[in-house]
């Protein structure tokens, strides 16, 4: 199975904190998304991995270095999700791809993916799941997608929202543009044009999370923590090892402490991210805050 990772988005909507590191290389958990992604490819029987980078490209350059089965792909400008995989295509055979959003936190599957996709025979799935939030898929009963976007009349079908996973043949990547900028749904809409099958395939029983803002990237801390069993009233913490914490500090709800962060005296931190290495000044008060290096 091959696979690619998307790693390569400007991140806007996470600023100021994604001019400092990518998207996929956010900690969560205090772990790189991405190291995430690739041990979920990687036990889905993925080889090679693709990875795309442009925004502060040198950074995942760096995460991915001594990883033997990655291959990572510089993009000079932004591709857009098509492009960035026409451009792939040169390190793929003829083998189904497994393509997944690098901004992304889930548990999904990704053998039954690729299982369900060899069984249905088309040349394109998307994973989609019912998140009314993203509900912008509508499709038809037997799952093939009719359309993308909300604004679409209402013909009895189901509105979904895509994962950020999908399976691709190689042969619909080469429809896309051999350079430059391409967008992989409008490519996926002339299909259904052409009355070519995109068909869907419904996770259940998930988790799923983007961290597109700073709310969503702390909210998706505050589900995870949350899921571990503390007594009443107590807080859930996440503190590694190599972290400095003063005395007469105070942690409320859920607090995550990257290594080497330092947390100065007295300080009160109620939801709060502190990434590896940065520093909580003594006295300083933060509620619902990601502190960077």
């Amino acid at each position: 199975m091959q696979a690619m990772i998307l790693a390569a988005g400007l991140g806007t909507r996470l600023r100021p904190y994604s001019m400092q590191r990518p998207k996929p290389l956010f900690p969560v958990l205090n772990r790189p998304l991405l190291l995430r992604h690739l041990d979920q490819v990687r036990q889905a029987g993925g080889a090679p991995i693709v990875v795309n980078a442009h925004h502060l490209g040198e950074q995942i350059a760096r995460l991915v270095h001594l990883e033997p089965d990655v291959v990572l792909q510089t993009e000079q400008e932004i591709l857009g999700t098509g492009g960035g995989l026409r451009l792939a295509l040169e390190y793929f055979g003829p083998d189904p791809i497994l393509v997944v959003n690098g901004d992304i936190y889930h548990t999904i599957d990704l053998r039954w993916v690729m299982a369900e996709h060899r069984r249905a025979g088309g040349p394109v799935t998307l994973v989609l799941h019912d998140y009314p939030r993203f509900n912008q898929v509508e499709v038809a009963a037997d799952l093939t997608i009719r359309s993308f976007g909300r604004q679409v009349a209402d013909r009895g079908g189901q509105r979904l929202a895509f994962t950020g996973i999908q399976v691709v043949e190689p042969e619909i990547m080469r429809r896309l543009p051999a350079r430059g900028f391409a967008d992989i749904i409008a490519c996926y809409e002339g299909l259904i044009q052409d009355q070519i099958p995109v068909r869907g395939l419904v996770a259940r029983g998930h988790f799923w999370a983007d961290i597109g803002t700073p709310a969503d990237y702390l909210g998706l801390h505050g589900l995870l923590l949350g899921q571990q069993q503390h007594g009443a009233g107590q807080p859930s913490l996440l503190i590694e090892p190599t972290a400095i914490v003063a005395t007469e500090v105070r942690m409320q709800d859920w607090v995550c402490v990257g290594a080497g962060a330092r947390i100065g005296q007295g300080a009160e931190l109620t939801r709060v991210v502190v990434w590896e290495g940065a520093i909580v000044e003594s006295g300083a008060r933060l509620d619902d805050a990601i502190v960077t290096t």
